[in-house]
């Protein structure tokens, strides 16, 4: 059984900057990260951060991870275990993973969840495919391992990820046949959008896909313009010649361990999915377990990491580590939380935090 101070599950910008925050303040920590190398999405992200120098704004996200790693690595209190993949959180507050082919048993005092989000799929006709990727694993492929899915693709979503992958896309050469978004408005930063249609790629809004074909692979997908009732439009079909069909449809918080903690959940749209009620300081109903990152509402990596310190913070003080300084430091996090979701980008989340807090939540 290995005793420990903090636990902190996941090793994303969320978990390394709870790891380093509680470990800066005197606890003792250790991070399970399924992975064979912390980061998690950070590793795959080529492209530069906005926000401000709080938010390391103009380094790009591999960088980024590099640096908080490496935060993590240099602090002795801080013990990193890769490959290891958390299977329950009991009762008796006994979490146990599969890890260096062994069950391991961890009894922490205090535990954060920062096990991020999973993609999205939608549903059509021929959508297993090969040649189908979800954003994510397109960004892997290419970021990570340098192989390109294949030669032409069909972005399904203009969000932030669906455009960025889909620059990055074309800087390695792939052409993009165009993104199409089911709804009237592209969800993305402008900045993003502009650089995409300056490259010659169409945005098609109030669009989406009816179905992909192809013998063993894709293809090609039929896509159809839509009404201001999300319906297909008769005559508005469109036959798009395509070996990849790469959705960035969106993210849902990965949640599974705080259902089976006991933390009371709440479905909340803006926050795109089950979440666990939580205070301003990210503690859950199961006292003790704290949230940080898309586990408790997917937003930008600029926010896990700020969500992250602050569930550091909070669970290292309850331990009695750095009380002196802990005041300034949570009011500092959430200063920086609110600088982060003051634009119109910000204003769901922030709704979305507000259907939780009238629902009440434990005590920091």
């Amino acid at each position: 059984m290995k005793e420990i101070e903090i636990l902190v599950i996941g090793g994303g910008p969320a978990g390394l900057s709870a790891a380093a925050a509680a470990a800066d303040l005197g606890a003792s920590v250790l991070l399970l990260e399924r992975d064979d190398k912390p980061g998690g999405q950070l590793v795959k992200q080529t492209h530069k951060f906005f926000g401000s120098k709080k938010q390391y704004a103009g380094d790009r996200g591999y960088q980024i991870g590099d640096f908080l790693i490496e935060q993590c690595e240099n602090n002795p209190k801080v013990e990193v275990w890769t490959e290891t993949t958390v299977l329950g959180i009991y009762e008796d507050g006994v979490v146990t993973a599969e890890g260096q082919g062994k069950h391991l048993k961890i009894n922490p005092e205090k535990i954060i969840v920062a096990t991020g989000a999973s993609e999205r799929m939608i549903t059509f006709p021929n959508n297993d495919l090969p040649g189908i990727y979800g954003a994510g694993a397109v960004q892997t492929l290419m970021n990570v391992h340098g192989i390109v899915p294949g030669q032409r693709v069909l972005m399904i979503g203009a969000g932030n990820i669906g455009l960025i992958v889909s620059y990055q896309l074309m800087q390695a050469g792939v052409e993009i046949a165009g993104i199409i978004e089911a709804s009237p408005t592209i969800g993305g930063y402008l900045v993003h959008a502009s650089k995409i249609r300056r490259a010659g790629v169409p945005i098609l809004t109030s669009h989406t896909i009816i179905e992909a074909y192809g013998k063993d692979s894709v293809e090609g997908a039929i896509i159809c313009k839509l009404d201001d009732k999300w319906q297909p439009i008769p005559g508005s079909k469109q036959d798009l010649k395509v070996d990849v069909i790469c959705l960035a449809v969106g993210l849902s918080p990965l949640t599974e361990l705080c259902f089976q903690a006991d933390c009371q959940m709440k479905y909340v749209p803006e926050l795109s999915g089950h979440v666990p009620i939580r205070n301003k300081y990210l503690e859950t109903t199961r006292l003790g377990l704290y949230v940080a990152g898309d586990v408790s509402g997917v937003e930008e990596a600029s926010s896990a990491m700020v969500e992250g310190r602050l569930a550091g913070i909070c669970a290292a003080s309850s331990l009695g580590h750095g009380n002196d300084v802990t005041p300034k430091l949570q009011a500092e996090a959430l200063a920086e939380l609110s600088e982060l979701r003051a634009g119109p980008a910000g204003q769901k989340t922030v709704k979305g935090i507000m259907k939780l807090m009238n629902k009440g939540g434990a005590a920091c």
